[in-house]
């Protein structure tokens, strides 16, 4: 009998547990959708995307072109030998693989940077319905076998000097085909051959040419997908890096907007490196962390007392004062020199120099690192706001992998502004020169991409 009264008295307990729950009210908060990070108006003429196209090409061999003759260079050197660079220089350099494929070329000439791009563009334009990481992996040890055999042309054999050109074709790609082969056997004993590539480190490999597939890409995260699955070349947060350059390529092909361009990397993460747990996004810390650079920098209202600027040998304000007077500093002040033909005042050049030297803090090992490659397009995109020439001096005169950082902004700058608006006589050179003397014809190319994207 006591044992049906607990029993009865466990059920009645249930019973008014679960009326407890029947009357309880469930909150649920709503979940945030996806945020569609595109520009308002996405469409273009044929002959809009042409003239972007043509823009993106010619400004990034512009770039390209500007630091052709410094790069790998510390911007004290640069300052030494050419002042403040302002436009494009002679290739004083001798031949080589990754530069250019002669020896002292004239203002204009470019090297693998322009080159990539061209490479990729042929093929886009061949592989139209197959565009897949093991189409262009192929693609790649194709190019690498085409040029391999010529190396045992007769006429080669007979004539020894006309053997350099050719070794140096097969000499630029021979270490990108290793892995595009190894990336073809799919056999993990050859995986080690990507992590060795260029030593192991975290190279630039795929900004080399990625930020093409922003001028082709239907949308931004289309864009950044082509670019990822391509970059096989990519370690790390490489290949973040290298995809998010092409979705701020195809942005600045839809926008004048510099902040829609430069906040791609906050918006645009298909395989979500935001969630990454415990360290985040890399190049959104990056980015972050150099826009204040420029802010701060920007900031600065005149130049503090223990400065004093040289400019043509001569000692100018060590202060700006509100009311013009000039202020004597101390002798031991320290000196900073104003490059020759810098076209600023004294206090924009004391403002790009402290830019400079919040850059040199976090230098790499390489100059060709891709963390240190975005956080200075970063800094010139941000710097330049928008001005082409603007942001492509301030990247060429900081030094360090000049020309590859140059070849990104100028892709993307011109992809924003057309290549009617850029400069008319950096436009002209380099499309010559290009075209004349190194064989890569920039126009005919804009007009194949365009033909794709807007077939008869």
């Amino acid at each position: 009998m006591r044992k049906n009264r607990l029993l009865l008295g466990i059920v009645i307990l249930l019973h008014g547990l679960s009326s407890c729950r029947e009357d309880r009210m469930e909150v649920h908060l709503p979940q945030p959708q996806k945020t569609l990070y595109a520009p308002a108006h996405t469409s273009l003429t044929k002959e809009e995307y042409h003239d972007k196209v043509l823009g993106a090409l010619v400004g990034s061999a512009i770039g390209d072109a500007m630091g052709v003759a410094t790069e790998m260079w510390n911007r004290k050197d640069i300052q030494r030998r050419y002042g403040y660079i302002l436009g494009l220089s002679p290739a004083l350099t001798n031949q080589s693989p990754e530069g250019p494929w002669g020896h002292n070329l004239p203002p204009g000439a470019t090297t693998d940077d322009t080159r990539w791009k061209y490479l990729l563009a042929k093929y886009v334009v061949g592989h139209k319905e197959t565009i897949n990481a093991s189409a262009f992996a192929t693609f790649i040890t194709d190019y690498y076998q085409t040029q391999a055999k010529k190396l045992a042309d007769a006429q080669i054999q007979t004539h020894p000097d006309s053997l350099d050109a050719k070794i140096e074709n097969v000499d630029w790609i021979k270490e990108w085909a290793r892995v595009a082969f190894s990336y073809q056997e799919k056999d993990m004993s050859h995986k080690h051959v990507g992590h060795r590539f260029y030593g192991g480190e975290m190279s630039c490999a795929g900004l080399l040419y990625t930020p093409l597939f922003g001028l082709v890409a239907p949308d931004t995260e289309t864009a950044y997908t082509l670019a990822y699955e391509h970059a096989i070349f990519d370690i790390g947060y490489a290949r973040d890096i290298s995809s998010l350059a092409s979705a701020m390529c195809h942005m600045a092909m839809h926008t004048q907007n510099m902040d829609s361009i430069l906040n791609v990397h906050a918006f645009i993460d298909p395989y979500q490196y935001l969630d990454s747990r415990l360290v985040g996004r890399i190049p959104h810390m990056i980015a972050r962390t150099t826009e204040n650079y420029v802010l701060e920098a920007m900031e600065i209202e005149e130049i503090p007392l223990t400065q004093s600027l040289i400019r043509n040998d001569s000692i100018t304000l060590g202060r700006i004062p509100k009311n013009g007077v000039a202020v004597m500093v101390h002798k031991e002040a320290i000196r900073l020199r104003i490059p020759k033909g810098f076209p600023g005042k004294d206090l924009d050049w004391y403002r790009q120099e402290t830019i400079y030297k919040n850059l040199e803090r976090n230098q790499r090992l390489i100059a060709f690192h891709a963390g240190e490659i975005w956080e200075i397009l970063i800094a010139g995109l941000k710097f330049g706001g928008g001005d082409f020439e603007t942001t492509l001096q301030f990247i060429i005169n900081y030094g360090r992998d000049n020309d590859t950082v140059g070849a990104v902004a100028g892709m993307i700058l011109g992809a924003k502004d057309g290549f009617r608006q850029l400069p008319e006589e950096l436009k002209t050179e380099v499309l010559a020169i290009n075209r004349d003397i190194l064989g890569i014809d920039l126009e005919a190319l804009a007009d194949e991409l365009t033909e794709l994207a807007y077939p008869e």
